[in-house]
């Protein structure tokens, strides 16, 4: 069972952290994360809670902040302030998925799978709605559109295709309703539907009619148990961690590179060279970069 009273906020190795859920994160967004802690810190530690590492020494699974953890590795941190609590294996899972069910940007097929697992592991309705802050009238829509398997009405709502009522109207109405082409119309006009939606709602149900509700290969395969569920998540994390510190690398090598450029177009002879020789331009990029260095 979780606890409700977590200990004091602490340092944390990073290297001693373990993403337990790992996600792709929007680019944009985290690098906005990196300068607002590069510009002010951090203002909102991570939560991990604590275990025994393989050598014996503390280690620590990460249970939300894997955006801040991320950052504070790519500014070249050694530790991170941590809100430490005491929960199982499985509690901390299950908070991390509310954790990305309630952050902005979750993709479409990703909030339907951590609800399933959720549900799965008998969280009730009003249960995932104190978890994740979602309203009480989308997550029973959204429930009953995944009970009737409507996952491409789900993700179609998700990224803003048509609105939740519209999908309700369809995964209400009878596989061959013809009046549907007729409620869309009359969505059209009472502004549910707006500009070129009608045309999407009427793509989506024709896809639907020939493919099924369901969205076959698109959506993601869970593991059929918690153990190989924790595994995914784990080498996935592994996987992202390899990416970031290549990112961080390359990044590095670029900052050395135009540290070097730099150098050498101070130097006018060097330059009165390269104009002789017609090299004295460069990537428009590049050129930005050496003039803020």
């Amino acid at each position: 069972m979780m606890t409700d009273t977590p200990e004091s906020v602490t340092l944390v190795p990073i290297d001693r952290i373990e993403v337990l859920n790992s996600r792709d994160r929007n680019m944009k967004v985290f690098e906005e994360i990196v300068e607002n802690i590069r510009s002010i810190g951090l203002k909102k530690p991570i939560t991990v809670t604590e275990r025994q590492g393989a050598d014996g020494d503390p280690a620590f699974l990460l249970v939300c902040g894997e955006g801040r953890l991320n950052a504070f590795r790519l500014l070249g941190e050694s530790h991170i302030p941590a809100l430490v609590v005491n929960v199982s294996d499985e509690d901390a899972f299950i908070m991390s998925l509310a954790e990305n069910i309630a952050r902005r940007g979750h993709r479409p097929l990703e909030i339907l799978a951590d609800i399933e697992l959720l549900l799965a592991r008998n969280y009730t309705i009003d249960d995932i709605i104190t978890r994740t802050g979602l309203s009480e009238k989308y997550m029973r829509d959204i429930v009953f559109l995944l009970e009737k398997g409507e996952e491409r009405l789900i993700e179609a709502v998700q990224n803003k295709t048509i609105p939740l009522t519209t999908a309700l109207e369809i995964a209400r109405a009878k596989h061959d309703d013809e009046n549907l082409g007729e409620m869309l119309e009359e969505a059209y006009k009472t502004g549910q539907l707006k500009g070129h939606q009608i045309t999407d709602a009427k793509r989506l149900i024709e896809k639907r009619r020939r493919k099924g509700p369901k969205t076959g290969g698109d959506r993601p395969k869970l593991p059929n148990s918690a153990h190989s569920l924790v595994k995914t998540y784990q080498r996935e994390g592994a996987r992202q961690h390899k990416l970031m510190l290549k990112a961080d690398h390359a990044h590095q090598q670029l900052l050395l590179a135009i540290q070097g450029l730099k150098r050498l177009f101070a130097d006018e002879n060097y330059v009165t060279l390269l104009r002789a020789e017609g090299l004295d331009s460069l990537p428009k990029y590049l050129a930005d970069r050496i003039e803020t260095a």
